[in-house]
Parts: C-alpha cells; sequence; structure tokens
C-alpha cells in the first residue's frame, strides 16, 4: 500500500499523464498499426509458446505460469515503481530534491521511482485487461536467456483476433524509450523506431516536459545506441561464420569446444578482474557460461593498455586461440583464450569518451547495479 501523502500526489499525476499519453485510448491510436506490424509472428524457432499471464508486476515485467525463469521483456525499459517508503518520503519533498538525491554523485544516468514509472504500470494493467493467455517470442533463436537466467522474450496479448506486440504499443504510447542497451531488434526495430517517432512527436509520456520522468533520456540514449551498433557490427561479421560466437548464446560453450585449438572472435560484457600475482591475470567475460568464459593476460602491461580493467559491464570483442586449462581447485578443463597483444581486443565506445582508460570505475557499477536490481524484481 503506498502512503497517503504520495498517493495524493501520484494519482492526479497518473491521471493526466495516460490522458497525456493516449493510454486511456490505446484502442484508437494503436490497434490499426499493431495488425499491420504483425504479419510475422510465425518465423521458424523464434515460438517460445502461449502461456497463461498470471501478474503484470510493472511497466515491463510480467509473470507467466509454465515458465522456470523469470522474463525480461525485450525493447523495453520503464521507469521505476513506488516500492519503498523511503523513495515516497524523498518524493514528498520536491520533484527535483528527489532527483538529485537519487542522481547522487553518479555520472552515469540511474534507475529510480518516478509518476511515470507508476503511469507505465498503470498502461501495463490496462494493456492485459482480461488477457488470459499471452504469446511469447524469442528475438534470435540462440539467445533465450540474459546473464541472470531470464527469458528474453516479446509477449504479444490477442486483440480483435489478432497478436499484438506489447514493447511497439508502450513505447507508441510513451511509456518506454526503444531499449537497445543490449543491442537492437532484430525482429521489430523499424517498427520500435517509428513508434519511438511518434511518441516524440506527440509529447507522449516521458516526451511530454509536463510530466515527471528522468530528465536525462538524450544521455541514456546515444549510450544504448553505441552499445547497440557495436553489437550490430560483431553480427554483421558474424553471419555466416562459425568462429565468431556471441557469449549469451545457448549454445556458445559448445561451438567454443568444436573451435579448440583455432582462432574464434567472441562477444560480451565485462564481468570480473582477476589479477595474478604470481600468474596470469583474468578478465572473465559474461555470458551463459557459469562464472564467464576467462580472458588469460600472462604480461600485465598487455592488459593495461586493453582498457578492459576498467571497462566493467560495457561489450568487448576478443580475438584468439580458443584453448582449455584444467583447473587446480575444480579439476575440470576451462576453455579460455589468451590475450598476447592488445589488437586483439577492441571495445565499445561510449559517446564523449575516446579511451577506455578515461573511464570511472563507479560510473560502471551503476549499470551493474541497475541490471541486478532488474534481475531481483523480475524473480
Amino acid at each position: 500500500m503506498s502512503h497517503p501523502v504520495t498517493r495524493r500526489l501520484l494519482l492526479p499525476l497518473l491521471a493526466a499523464t495516460l490522458a497525456a499519453c493516449g493510454a486511456t485510448e490505446a484502442t484508437r491510436y494503436s490497434r490499426k498499426a499493431a495488425q499491420e506490424s504483425l504479419g510475422k509472428l510465425e518465423s521458424p524457432g523464434l515460438a517460445m509458446g502461449e502461456f497463461r499471464l498470471t501478474k503484470v508486476v510493472d511497466g515491463d515485467t510480467i509473470r507467466v505460469d509454465g515458465l522456470d525463469s523469470s522474463l525480461r521483456l525485450l525493447a523495453l525499459d520503464t521507469e521505476e515503481t513506488f516500492k519503498n517508503e523511503k523513495d515516497r518520503r524523498a518524493f514528498e519533498q520536491g520533484w527535483e530534491k528527489y532527483l538529485e538525491l537519487k542522481r547522487g554523485g553518479s555520472k552515469r544516468p540511474v534507475k529510480a521511482a518516478t509518476p511515470m514509472g507508476e503511469a507505465a504500470y498503470a498502461f501495463a494493467k490496462e494493456f492485459f485487461e482480461g488477457v488470459d493467455v499471452v504469446r511469447l517470442e524469442l528475438d534470435n533463436p540462440r539467445e533465450i536467456r540474459d546473464r541472470y537466467d531470464r527469458y528474453l522474450a516479446y509477449v504479444f496479448a490477442q486483440k480483435d483476433g489478432q497478436w499484438v506486440n506489447f514493447a511497439v504499443e508502450s513505447i507508441r504510447a510513451g511509456m518506454s524509450p526503444y531499449f537497445s542497451k543490449y543491442g537492437y531488434s532484430r525482429r521489430f526495430h523499424e517498427e520500435l523506431v517509428e513508434a519511438e517517432r511518434e511518441a516524440r512527436a506527440a509529447q507522449r509520456g516521458i516526451w511530454d516536459p509536463k510530466t515527471m520522468h528522468y530528465p536525462d533520456y538524450d544521455l541514456r540514449k546515444p549510450w544504448w545506441t553505441a552499445r547497440a551498433e557495436f553489437i550490430a557490427e560483431f553480427d554483421r561479421k558474424a553471419r555466416g561464420r562459425t568462429d565468431h560466437i556471441s557469449l549469451t548464446d545457448y549454445d556458445a560453450l559448445a561451438r567454443l569446444e568444436r573451435l579448440e585449438g583455432s582462432e574464434a572472435t567472441v562477444i560480451g560484457t565485462v564481468a570480473e578482474l582477476r589479477l595474478g600475482d604470481r600468474g596470469p591475470s583474468k578478465v572473465l567475460l559474461s555470458g551463459r557460461m557459469r562464472g564467464g568464459f576467462p580472458i588469460v593476460f600472462f604480461d600485465k602491461d598487455v592488459l593495461a593498455s586493453t582498457g578492459l580493467a576498467r571497462w566493467k559491464s560495457e561489450y568487448v570483442t576478443v580475438r584468439g586461440v580458443v584453448t582449455s586449462y584444467v583447473n587446480k581447485r575444480t579439476k575440470r578443463a576451462q576453455l579460455q583464450i589468451v590475450v598476447e597483444r592488445p589488437s586483439q581486443v577492441a571495445v565499445s565506445k561510449i559517446p564523449g569518451l575516446e579511451n577506455p582508460a578515461d573511464v570511472l570505475d563507479d560510473d560502471l557499477d551503476e549499470e551493474a547495479d541497475d541490471d541486478a536490481a532488474q534481475a531481483a524484481r523480475s524473480n
């Protein structure tokens, strides 16, 4: 139950926000476009199936029966809902003061509960009102789960006999930007771009200067786009090749095993640095493999020159020969790539920064904290 004072502040704003965004008129502005855009749902290997909807958690999180893990809805990143008394109390002190408190000393945009987060939750509840069964679709047959073991999916609900993409309609209503931090949509990119363009032009939701929402989307979007472009470039190079492997693919380990003794290029995010006092240093790239995939450096100067030690949570690619060693503690064989030259490593760009060494560790920690929080609320 929300705090009474906060409810008095939020409820009128929610009503105004939803009206401005067209959420109370969703059937008028969205169905025709949705029905025209969803003619490609039957692609082989992309359907997860139909599931009973059990709960709308917030603006970009739902729960369904029949899956052994939670969901991360693709292309969406709605603002947070008010989940604790501390945030409610802070919000009561005033919007600008609240934003300043939540941002703290971070140079990177942060997540925070906002009235627009509540509006996105209300929109999602209305969208799924009366919907018993939803359809879940993958974006890529190889990318089934993320690093937190959440299923990666688009969710569709039947409206007037058509399966309607919730992500497209939420973005069209201004409830979320087109979220590309983990890559562009392979299936619905153009529709999502157009939905965001329409919402911006109409000043719906988060694009309405009169609503209380994150004020820094102009910082968030270039960062997400730079990451998405880095992934898209890897995908272009990987097309038709067996030696380019995304570590989030469900079959990444099996494909790397087949390449043992040969060169491969892998893409992942920097998860952890383990400096070796007497032996090699390791950078673990996150992916579906438990513990991360080790990138090994026998020369600490080479490691320093790559910038990987300060590129935490950002995307990188590494090319080298796939080898294996036996872990002395677990007695198990472990695949790895040894880096001997800085040129084997490429890092994604961060707008405004040219050198990975210019990035502050605490800035990049924000992304890891945000992702962990999102995974926790999905469970």
